[in-house]
């Protein structure tokens, strides 16, 4: 598992002969996945784009593009990033993949998650039993997502006490909290699986559709400033949600599993 820099993002400096380069943010379970290792060669080689990407939160990919400090964003918080589309801030949304939220635990799931009917109803049951829980607590994709949840479940974090405990991090951090802890937590599917200190934890529960993980691509507004390399995150685009991004994001898999599943649509 690769470890998320302390300065918040991790950059993948451009290589020599790139004829040309561009910066995306993306979340950190787009990158602890492993797939950016599998895509961003081969953008290299089909398009001649070196895509130097900062692995932050959604939250924090989202105020990049609003600040025009990067090109495009890959997220996975559908509300933000319409809103960010909305307020002038990129020039539109597509999706490019999907995958599901998962809910890992204890392997002895001492809040009976797992014959849980809803994620809702596991979520209840982690507070009802007060068992720790780790929080992404950084405003990404994912802490959305969890915070969705709590309240479909009527609960307000807030009110929560010390066993419940936000990291400030990314996914690859909290996953490895929540080993250090034996504690609950939401992750994707991808980081889990890709995930290496597994030791004591085991997915739990998944399968209610409201762990449906969309992820889309927006292009940052190049009327933000000069700098913005518009025209390279549109070629990006068009790489993304072509017949070989479909082949090599379909085909990555993990003991077996697949990670995502590409559903992008044609213009």
């Amino acid at each position: 598992m690769k470890q998320i820099l302390p300065a918040i993002f991790a950059l993948f400096l451009a290589q020599p002969g790139a004829a040309d380069g561009m910066r995306m943010a993306v979340t950190t379970s787009f990158d602890n996945s492993g797939l950016s290792d599998v895509l961003l060669p081969v953008i290299r080689e089909d398009t001649g784009i070196d895509v130097q990407l900062l692995v932050v939160g959604t939250g924090q990919a989202l105020r990049l593009g609003e600040a025009g400090d990067v090109d495009a964003v890959l997220v996975h918080s559908r509300a933000a990033e319409e809103a960010f589309v909305a307020a002038g801030h990129g020039t539109h949304r597509r999706e490019i993949m999907y995958n599901d939220f998962v809910l890992i635990g204890p392997a002895d799931d001492p809040a009976s998650i797992a014959d849980a009917q809803t994620a809702a109803e596991a979520l209840l049951r982690i507070a009802a039993a007060q068992a720790a829980f780790v929080s992404r607590g950084d405003d990404s994709g994912t802490h959305k997502a969890e915070l969705n949840i709590w309240t479909d479940a009527g609960l307000d974090t807030e009110t929560f006490g010390a066993w419940y405990r936000p990291v400030g991090a990314g996914m690859g951090a909290a996953l490895n909290t929540a080993s250090a802890m034996q504690a609950y937590v939401v992750s994707d599917r991808a980081s889990w699986l890709n995930f290496g200190n597994t030791d004591g934890l085991a997915m739990l529960f998944s399968g209610d559709p409201a762990l449906f993980n969309q992820y889309a691509y927006l292009p940052v507004n190049p009327a933000k400033n000069a700098a913005i390399k518009h025209q390279e995150a549109t070629a990006l685009e068009a790489w993304l949600t072509s017949p070989r991004a479909a082949d090599l994001i379909n085909g990555y898999t993990i003991n077996g599993e697949t990670l995502f599943v590409f559903n992008a649509s044609p213009e």
